[in-house]
C-alpha cells in the first residue's frame, strides 16, 4: 500500500486525505464514491490507481441514453457460415474488470444505475437468466458532480448503500495548486510503475478481515450506526431534529472494515476508537437521510455526523 501510495503522488499532487480514504476502501474492500466540482483529478485520480495496479482496468462513461446491457454485456445470435447452424454467444461488457470507474454515474437513468448493485454486492451479474461470476478483486469508484443538477438522476438510497465510502473531494490549497498548475503544462509527463497484483491485493484484503476488534470497539460501531435512526431510543438529539432515515447495519461492517485498514495503513494490527472516528465520515454521509427542516436550517449530513461523534462517548 505504500508502494501504491507512492506510485499515484507522482501524478496526484496533493489531497492526501482523499488520497487515504480511498487505499483504505480499497484496502477493506468497498466501493468508493467522489463527489467534487469538475476539474480536481476524480477521474485521475482513478485511472492513476489503476494504473499502479496490476488488473484490468474498464471506464464506463454514464450517459443518458446508456443501457443495462453496455454495462452487463449481450447476447447475440451468430451463425456459421458453413453448417447455417445457429448459437447464442455471450459478449461481456465492460463489468468484466477489476478496478471500474463509473464516471458521472448520476447522469444515467436508475436502471442503468441498478446494472451495477448486484456486481458491487456478489460479485455476479445475471444476464438472460444466465449468472456470470466477476473475477475477484473488483473495486468499482464511481465520480459525480454536485453542483450540476440539469439532467441527472440522483442515486436511489439501495444503490448509495452499496459504496463502503463517500469521499468529497476539495479545491486544492495556493500551494498546491501552484505544482498544478507548473507540472501539468510542461512537457514532462510522470510515469507510473505497477507495483501490485491482483493477489496480493487479495491477501491484504483477507487481512484486514483477520485483524481482531475489541468488544468496545464494535460497540462503539454499533452505537455510532444505531444512533443514527431516528425512531431509536437511543437517538441523538439532532438526528431527531434534522434526520428523516438513518444508516442500516451495512454501515456499521464498513465501519468496522475501514478501521480495521486504517489500522494496517499505520502500520497497526489492532483497530482503535480514531480509527472508527476518522472514517466514520466517509462511510455515513451518504447513509444519512435528512428531513425538510435540515434542508431550511441549511444542515449537511457532515454536520449531523460531527455532532454525533461528539454526542456517542465510547
Amino acid at each position: 500500500m505504500s508502494r501504491l501510495h507512492g506510485e499515484v503522488e507522482r501524478v496526484i499532487i496533493g489531497q492526501k486525505h482523499v488520497l487515504r480514504e480511498v487505499f483504505i476502501c480499497l484496502l477493506a474492500g468497498g466501493h468508493c464514491l467522489l463527489k467534487g466540482v469538475p476539474g480536481l483529478a476524480k477521474t485521475l485520480l482513478i485511472k492513476t490507481v489503476a494504473d499502479a495496479v496490476d488488473l484490468k482496468f474498464s471506464r464506463i462513461q454514464f450517459t443518458p441514453d446508456l443501457m443495462p446491457s453496455d454495462i452487463l454485456g449481450t447476447e447475440v445470435i451468430e451463425e456459421d457460415v458453413t453448417t447455417g447452424k445457429r448459437e447464442i454467444r455471450f459478449i461481456r461488457g465492460p463489468i468484466f474488470a477489476n478496478i471500474i470507474l463509473a464516471d458521472e454515474i448520476n447522469r444515467t437513468p436508475p436502471k442503468t444505475q441498478a446494472a451495477l448493485l448486484e456486481a458491487m454486492q456478489e460479485y455476479q451479474c445475471t444476464v438472460g437468466g444466465v449468472r456470470y461470476q466477476l473475477e475477484r478483486p473488483l473495486f468499482v469508484l464511481a465520480t459525480q458532480n454536485p453542483i450540476e443538477q440539469e439532467g441527472t438522476h440522483p442515486l436511489p438510497e439501495a444503490q448509495l448503500d452499496r459504496f463502503m465510502f463517500n469521499v468529497i473531494i476539495d479545491y486544492p490549497t495556493a500551494e498546491e495548486e501552484r505544482r498544478i498548475l507548473s507540472q501539468t503544462t510542461s512537457n514532462q509527463v510522470a510515469a507510473v510503475s505497477r507495483v501490485a497484483t491482483g493477489a496480493q491485493l487479495e491477501q491484504a484484503r483477507a487481512l484486514v478481515r483477520e485483524l481482531p476488534a475489541a468488544d468496545n470497539i464494535v460497540d462503539y460501531a454499533m452505537r455510532l450506526v444505531r444512533a443514527t435512526r431516528p425512531g431509536d431510543a437511543t437517538a441523538a438529539p439532532v438526528v431527531r431534529q434534522w434526520c428523516k432515515w438513518g444508516a442500516g447495519p451495512r454501515a456499521g461492517q464498513a465501519l468496522l472494515l475501514g478501521a480495521k485498514a486504517a489500522a494496517l495503513v499505520d502500520g497497526r494490527s489492532v483497530p482503535s476508537l480514531d480509527d472508527i472516528r476518522a472514517v466514520a465520515l466517509p462511510v455515513l454521509r451518504h447513509r444519512i437521510l435528512l428531513n425538510f427542516q435540515a434542508e431550511a436550517d441549511g444542515i449537511e449530513p457532515d454536520h449531523v455526523i460531527q455532532r454525533l461523534l461528539e454526542t456517542v462517548t465510547p
